[in-house]
């Protein structure tokens, strides 16, 4: 009997696909966001004259889309992860372990059996990923809002565990493990079947271009990202010091050998995508480093200085009468209806080089520095540290409890910063502090670390990551909860770190994160800052030429909610409050495509997001297809947008809505992805991470809280998330007030606290809790509207150093911690007895993750390695060591051994291959010979009864 696939299911899978924008590639097609696309991918040289139409047409198509989905309201909450395999071969005679290259073979099986299996129980949905080794799983039709749906997870993951099982070879294995130990450090015996290393594509001196997923795709996109970064790319990752390690023989440092060159108070920092500078000095063998002790160490990139953050300016119109300045939609376009900032007001932005006299606001307005005539000045420039002396933005902030930091002295005035007697800081040179002195050479060698270096996009992609995306109810809720994972990116890669080894060595870092951003990092030497003698590129978007500051594989660098409360709030709220925050905590470079701006702002798009779309288009589309540039419709079809939005790898992805191609495809609504997690070894780990993240976004909505930093910090804490065992031992900058503060009178005037005090001393309720309740349009609700909220313009109140500990489970009375907002959130919502016992096994865990008394899954296999009876304290993965690594690790994702300092604990249930699909009723008639057969298995039994 052959079973039908109905339309639900075939619905149901088409939606999870789009839901995620998951590209599949299958036999000379791609299917993208619902669009089958047939044709063979052009080389570099041949792109390059449809970059400039296809960047213009990508922003028709992203304008076209905005104005058909924007006013969409009310969709459900739908979700779903993504977890990445990888399939290694084990040789149990030699005791080797190498990557098989049977991934889209096994891949085709599994759907295969997936069709056949129709439409019965959770199902899955199998898709190609970079490597030939490699297979994404996600299940085939998302999870909805409902608590029953976060027992769902643990059950799908398994569920595909299982099902991959049934498709390996005998000596195959699959486990979720970031990366494979020893790729590129076995020449041409590194896969089965053997690879030999080089290729027209990566020029590689490790991998063989074998090893990329046959779809040309692939291969495209690593061949023209060397080529458009004019080299191959250039991979240095700190390598561990051992006792042993041969690199480190004549190092001299009275630094404790594991400690890094930091000391065991510091967490030591690689600034990946910013060592072009050391790179010539050192070579590839080597890298600098930094370190975490002074928060000023982290905003210098490499050896030039060259600064991430932007300059601080005082708005002080030097006129009788004058109050402040109009924002500009741009140059001389005065924005007269807008919040503008006022006399003592500080602004952050850069100046403009074609436009001099003016800078660029983070919000995406302008200022003009001085009148047309420079008589009349307007700005002032001024030291990071300093604050705004005006008033009402005094008023904004938190005036307690303060945090002062050893660098901001209290009594420091604001002349003394003018002078520059602390520091003050421009676009070109780092901050300058008094009494700095040049230490002597044997101590700058301590920040430089030999380097395990590669050299290939396959290092970095073929790494496997947890993926989670979310649809929200409109636009505005997934603009705002894509800046609130922003903050949590970095925490929650530290907290899952996973990736400690790579080419067969041991790595000083513990995230894949910066070694896939510097794996596709295509700017060319210009826009990395070096001399580029192949400059101008004519056909390259700003010709090449522009520095930019970041990989396309980062951190965002704008936050893009921008609220709707501008002239709509009721009399006496602070109305327009949004351009101050944005202004404050976009503190980093924000290059944009200036032509794009305009269009987007012409077209009526709000300055924040026209900011970030700009910025997606500082890149070049690096893979397009015959027949597919000027054929495309721009009214109907998104393919030129996509492009360029899916190959910026930021920290999050915000998503719009796809087009539907036919009356019957699904609805998709506005999607954030969360990208930064690490993958983990079980899949109770995984189903653990997966619903505190989707717990943690509704904690945000219903409870009205906000998590804002600035971007500066949030770069910074994703530097400091790599830093081995940065989960128990570093330190990151977060919020301390998340809820509206609430006004009080302590005797000496206006005094804000933290509503979170009140539960934390058993205060009694004030007056503030009978505030109407009622929400605007807009879904701010009216304390947040009404009440301070420590915004960036003092940023002394607004966030501090934190311990992971504390950022999970609370710091003083004014910060309750996130786990405990997840538990109230749980009892407001009256989640059910059952799912609740499972969550909180979750939430128990991930405190304990948190305090250190679990390791990550990171540190567990740096210890494994160390602790082997083969390993000769070298820094070394020998093959031994690879094949009982991998052997361990699979054991430990299907329940077979148990390992209390990753667990606790939690005992994972074996996970077989028995029971991957349903098993159909079956009524076809059975043959007589086959049903005596079976009855023979019974006959002692029956005669067994007939005595007894």
């Amino acid at each position: 009997m052959r079973i039908q696939i109905s339309q639900q299911s075939q619905l149901a899978s088409l939606f999870y696909t789009l839901l995620l924008t998951i590209p599949l590639f299958c036999d000379g097609f791609t299917l993208r966001m619902g669009l089958l696309k047939v044709g063979t991918p052009k080389s570099w040289g041949d792109s390059k004259k449809d970059l400039r139409y296809i960047r213009k047409a990508g922003v028709r198509q992203f304008i076209s889309t905005y104005n058909r989905v924007k006013d969409l309201q009310g969709d459900e909450l739908l979700w779903g992860d993504e977890i990445e395999y990888g399939i290694f071969h084990l040789d149990r005679e030699n005791k080797k372990t190498r990557i098989a290259l049977r991934g889209k073979e096994v891949m085709d099986e599994l759907n295969r059996k997936e069709t056949i299996n129709g439409n019965k129980g959770e199902g899955c949905q199998f898709v190609p990923e970079y490597g030939a080794w490699m297979i994404e799983a996600t299940p085939k039709r998302p999870y909805t809002g409902y608590t029953s749906d976060l027992l769902r997870v643990e059950r799908s993951m398994r569920l595909r565990r299982k099902r991959m099982l049934t498709a390996l070879g005998e000596n195959e294995v699959a486990p979720t493990m970031s990366t494979f130990p020893m790729l590129g450090a076995l020449g041409d015996d590194g896969s089965v079947p053997p690879v030999k290393v080089g290729g027209a594509v990566t020029l590689s001196d490790y991998i063989g271009d074998g090893i990329i997923n046959p779809h040309p795709r692939f291969a495209t996109l690593s061949a023209n990202i060397r080529q458009r970064r004019g080299e191959k790319v250039n991979i240095r990752v700190p390598l561990f010091r051992d006792s042993n390690t041969p690199e480190y023989v004549n190092y001299r440092t009275s630094i404790g050998i594991t400690d890094g060159c930091c000391g065991s108070d510091s967490l030591q920092l690689w600034r990946y995508g910013k060592g072009d500078a050391s790179q010539e000095e050192h070579g590839n063998g080597f890298v600098e480093v930094g370190c975490s002790q002074n928060s000023l160490d982290e905003q210098i990139q490499d050896s030039t200085g060259d600064m991430v953050t932007l300059s601080k300016w005082k708005v002080d119109v030097q006129c009788k009468g004058c109050l402040g300045l109009f924002y500009r939609s741009a140059p001389n376009v005065i924005v007269p209806d807008a919040d503008w900032p006022r006399n003592g007001d500080i602004v952050v932005g850069y100046e403009i080089q074609d436009v001099p006299g003016w800078i660029r606001l983070q919000n995406g307005y302008y200022l003009p520095i001085h009148s047309d005539d420079k008589k009349i000045q307007f700005l002032c420039k001024v030291s990071k540290r300093a604050n705004p002396s005006n008033g009402e933005m005094r008023r904004i902030g938190s005036g307690t409890p303060l945090f002062r930091t050893a660098e901001n002295p209290p009594d420091a005035d604001l002349a003394s910063l003018l002078e520059g007697k602390l520091s003050v800081a421009t676009l070109d040179q780092p901050p300058v502090t008094e009494a700095v002195e040049t230490p002597p050479v044997e101590e700058q060698r301590e920040n430089i670390r030999a380097a395990i270096h590669m050299d290939a996009m396959a290092f970095g992609m073929g790494c496997c990551c947890l993926q989670i995306t979310f649809q929200a109810k409109d636009m505005d809720e997934s603009r705002f909860i894509y800046d609130q994972l922003a903050v949590m990116a970095p925490i929650m890669m530290a907290l899952t770190a996973s990736t400690p080894l790579l080419k067969g060595r041991i790595a000083d870092t513990d995230a894949r994160w910066g070694v896939i951003s510097e794996s596709v990092d295509d700017r060319t030497p210009a826009e990395r800052g070096r001399q580029d003698l192949k400059s101008p590129h004519e056909e390259l978007v700003e010709k090449g030429k522009r520095r930019l500051h970041k990989s396309r594989y980062d951190c965002i660098s704008t936050y893009i909610y921008q609220g709707t409360v501008m002239g709509q709030g009721d009399p006496g709220t602070n109305e327009g409050l949004e351009n101050r925050v944005l202004n404050t905590y976009n503190d980093i470079p924000v290059p944009i495509e200036q032509s794009t701006y305009e269009m987007l702002r012409e077209a009526g798009i709000d300055p924040a997001l026209s900011q970030h779309v700009a910025h997606l288009f500082i890149r070049d589309p690096l893979v397009i297809f015959d027949g597919a540039v000027e054929e495309i419709d721009d009214d109907v079809q998104t393919e030129h947008w996509e492009s360029i939005q899916s190959t910026n790898w930021q920290s999050v992805r915000w998503k719009p809505p796809p087009p539907r191609n036919s009356p019957n495809d699904p609805h998709i609504g506005w999607r954030t992805e969360f990208r930064s997690m690490e993958i983990q070894l079980t899949d109770f780990e995984n189903a653990a991470f997966t619903a505190f993240s989707v717990l943690l976004t509704r904690v945000i909505i219903t409870f009205d809280l906000n998590l804002y930093i600035p971007l500066s910090r949030v770069d910074s804490n994703m530097q400091r998330a790599h830093s081995r065992n940065a989960a128990a031992k570093g330190k990151f900058f977060f919020r301390r007030h998340l809820a509206p503060l609430e006004e009080g009178d302590d005797g000496y005037g206006v005094k804000y606290s933290s509503m979170f005090s009140r539960a934390a001393n058993e205060g009694t309720p004030n007056k503030s809790d009978n505030l109407p309740s009622e929400s605007s349009t807009d879904g701010i609700s009216k304390q947040r509207r009404t009440a301070p909220f420590a915004p960036g313009s003092n940023e002394n109140n607004s966030y501090e150093e934190m311990a992971m500990s504390e950022i999970m489970c609370g710091k003083g009375d004014y910060f309750p911690g996130l786990i405990p907002l997840v538990h109230a959130y749980l009892d407001y919502i009256n989640c059910d007895t059952i799912t609740r016992g499972r969550l909180n096994t979750y939430l128990d865990f991930i405190e304990k993750r948190s305090t250190g008394e679990l390791v990550t899954t990171a540190t567990w296999m740096r210890n494994y390695v160390r602790s082997h009876p083969a390993y000769k304290k070298d820094s070394v993965v020998t093959d031994e060591i690879a094949y009982d690594l991998v052997r361990m690790c699979t054991d430990i994702g299907l329940g077979k051994v148990h390992v209390p300092e990753l667990l606790g604990d939690v005992k994972i249930n074996p996970v077989t291959a028995e029971g991957a699909y349903e098993v159909l009723l079956d009524s076809k008639r059975a043959q007589n010979e086959r049903i005596l057969e079976l009855l023979q298995r019974y006959k002692t039994r029956s005669s067994s009864s007939v005595l007894n």
